[in-house]
């Protein structure tokens, strides 16, 4: 069984996305500043032709397209317009939502959705996935994971800008502590690649 992992490029001052996010906006204002280093380089990894990462990138951005199963929150699947129903990584999708969508799940999508809650999600997610990783995002549902124990890396693609506001990948701990030991640093061009394992 692999891990249960979020993984997710994020500015120095902790924000996922600018401000104003929105399907219209999806980065938020400024945010695509985080992901400019995803076509920095020159080789393409992947079926999607923009993502061509740094050669020192390349590792880390192969390791995350390995993922089994992907868990979504309905906020991030809305923002993404569902990616058309199939995920650019390539991998099957678990949305989590009180509401189901009406399009980009079920039959001919690889996209399922969860209205049980994250235990169930993630108990369908790892029957697909196997021995591989399942990745949750993005800052939400991360954050329902850790607090509820389930969740075992946290990977961040840290990229040097301040964004000042928008949405925060490590929001909502109050009353949680967690004790991290960084398990691997990869200095890139544009980007830090850090991998922390949450410890129990």
């Amino acid at each position: 069984m692999g891990s249960v992992v979020v993984d997710l490029s994020m500015s120095l001052d902790g924000f996922i996305a600018g401000p104003n996010d929105a399907p219209g906006n999806p980065l938020g204002d400024g945010g695509g500043r985080l992901f400019a280093w995803w076509t920095a380089g020159s080789e393409r990894i992947g079926g999607d032709d923009r993502f061509r990462p740094p050669a020192r990138s390349q590792a880390v951005v192969r390791e995350s397209f390995d993922c089994g199963a992907i868990i979504a929150g309905r906020r991030w699947f809305d923002i993404a317009h569902g990616w058309g129903g199939h995920h650019p990584v390539g991998a099957p999708f678990f949305v989590l939502t009180h509401t189901p969508p009406e399009r980009w799940v079920g039959p001919g999508t690889d996209g399922t959705v969860v209205t049980d809650g994250i235990e169930s999600a993630l108990e369908q997610a790892r029957a697909v996935a196997g021995t591989r990783d399942v990745s949750v995002g993005a800052a939400n549902v991360a954050q329902q994971y850790l607090r509820a124990g389930l969740l075992d890396e946290i990977r961040i693609n840290l990229v040097p800008v301040l964004l000042g506001g928008g949405v925060r990948l490590l929001d909502n701990l109050e009353g949680h502590q967690f004790e991290l030991q960084c398990t691997r640093v990869v200095e890139s061009d544009g980007v830090t690649h850090l991998r922390y394992r949450v410890l129990r």
